[in-house]
């Protein structure tokens, strides 16, 4: 229980201490008019209350991933946690505070636009194709997950029998429709409400827990096991738990999401509650799963055991009903359903958004949003036929790979404005060994080359990436988009 309060600890200090560090050197200009004012279509870019929009941020980032991601991070025991909290502060937090915040500053770019101003226009083509390509993905598994989900909780607490292509079918309705309405109309609504919803459910399953005469929190683990690899398949720490955990420590989907909301924000001076300070609560949410994962089952060799008997979907069913009851648990379950489908939805709308920006096509009328929208969804379709777990193994690469270009557009940026580059040029480094060693070790993904050998090259390739940027971006200042085109003015309080 220490070790979990520390953590959360550490998280909410990150927040207040590192946060406001980072919001400084970033340089915020209260008065500056936001995107939301300067360019209020009334379908994307639309003004919104600071509470709704981070409840928003939180939902929109919070899929599956600080879920299903911290429960199969679990199996390497407590020192999972560790990594879910140092990398939520320093890299994930980060990264997503500036993928909010440049967007703002580039009157609500999406992220391929970004790579494109700070790194040149052969990254932007490849964040066009990369960033569309993950969106799908997301799309697909945060279909395909919450219909599992919710195709075992009808078909088990209640008489009826549903099936899961129905359950694929109904999620992709809803996800076309709210990917074409405005932006206020169901996801400013209604999502809040469904970010109260999680919060409330994840401190009430930690909190049973915590209550429980059956369970301990973290109970059976020894202080040396926080700092050791404890995986019941003897599988190697490194570079794998920092794929399998992304949401929840650091995750390049977030990029995707930022600037929707920065499309939507009142004041600069609320990016680091919005974008910092969801990334935060990102971090609490898979703190507590990893926990709970590490606490329900009694040992990692019965977490295995659920997992490998239904994913980490079965271990989500078990506690939630095992913790809480019939009646909690049916929360609780739909309170992590939630997730993905709130995540979804805003994965093919920032596809939709991003393919307009490619073909600089308005939004703002309906047939053109869907133009835009259709063909990914047919897309989407098809991809749904392919199994999970393939799904599943590619978006963890993928979502990692744009952490990676979105941590050195970040770095170009703070370089070209003379400004301390190393709060991204750090988790950069760290992030682009990461990947290529993942990806040269793989031997399913990737070449199955020897760990030694991966991570030499990772290493090699990462500090290539480094002296690439610093050359290309030192010393090169300029001004922010917003200040070449339009004059500053007056921003709204929130």
């Amino acid at each position: 229980m220490l070790w979990f309060l520390t953590c959360l600890a550490a998280l909410i200090g990150g927040y207040f201490i590192y946060g406001t560090f980072v919001e400084k050197v970033f340089g915020i200009r209260s008065e500056r008019q936001t995107p939301a004012f300067t360019k209020n279509d009334g379908v994307d870019y639309v003004p919104m209350s600071t509470p709704k929009v981070y409840l928003v941020q939180l939902l929109n980032i919070a899929g599956v991933g600080p879920i299903f991601g911290p429960i199969m991070g679990a199996l390497y025991g407590p020192a999972a946690m560790l990594w879910i909290v140092i990398g939520c502060i320093f890299a994930g937090a980060v990264h997503d505070y500036f993928s909010g915040m440049l967007s703002i500053r580039n009157d609500g770019a999406s992220v391929p636009t970004m790579t494109g101003r700070y790194l040149g226009n052969g990254a932007k083509h490849f964040m066009n194709i990369f960033a569309i390509v993950l969106l799908l993905l997301v799309g697909v598994v945060f279909v395909s997950a919450p219909a599992g989900m919710i195709t075992n909780l009808i078909n088990d607490q209640t008489s009826l029998t549903v099936s899961m292509t129905s359950m694929v079918v109904l999620i992709f309705g809803y996800y076309i429709l709210a990917t074409i309405v405005p932006v206020d109309k169901i996801i400013g609504r209604f999502y809040p409400l469904f970010g109260a919803l999680l919060i409330f459910m994840s401190v009430g399953l930690i909190t049973a827990v915590a209550l429980s005469d059956q369970h301990t929190v973290l109970g059976g683990f020894t202080p040396s096991d926080m700092f050791s690899n404890l995986n019941p398949n003897d599988m190697p720490l490194w570079p794998a738990l920092f794929i399998t955990i992304a949401c929840g420590a650091i995750s390049g989907f977030h990029a995707t999401q930022s600037p929707l909301m920065a499309r939507c924000m009142q004041n600069e001076r609320n990016g680091r509650f919005v974008f910092y300070g969801a990334m935060i609560g990102e971090g609490i949410i898979a703190l507590i799963w990893c926990a709970l994962a590490l606490s329900f089952f009694g040992s990692l060799e019965s977490l295995s055991e659920a997992i490998n008997n239904g994913g980490p979907g079965n271990v989500v069913y078990s506690a939630s009903f095992g913790l809480l009851g019939v009646f909690g648990g049916v929360l609780a379950f739909l309170g992590v359903v939630i997730l993905p489908i709130t995540s979804g939805d805003t994965a093919f709308r920032s596809s939709r958004l991003i393919l307009a920006e490619y073909f600089n096509m308005e939004q703002k009328t309906l047939r053109n949003r869907l133009l835009m929208a259709l063909p990914l969804f047919v897309v989407g379709g098809v991809l749904t036929q392919v199994d999970f777990g393939i799904i599943w193994r590619y978006f963890g690469f993928a979502n990692q790979a744009t952490a990676v270009m979105m941590l050195w557009t970040a770095s170009a940026y703070l370089l070209r404005h003379n400004k301390l580059h190393w709060i991204t040029t750090v988790p950069a480094l760290f992030m682009t060994t990461v990947c290529v060693s993942f990806i040269l070790n793989s031997s399913t993904l990737g070449f199955g080359l020897p760990m030694t050998l991966s991570t030499s090259a990772g290493i090699l390739f990462a500090v290539l990436a480094a002296t690439y940027v610093i050359k290309t971006s030192k010393g090169k200042g300029e001004t922010d988009l917003a200040d070449e085109e339009k004059p500053s003015g007056i921003s709204k309080t929130a």
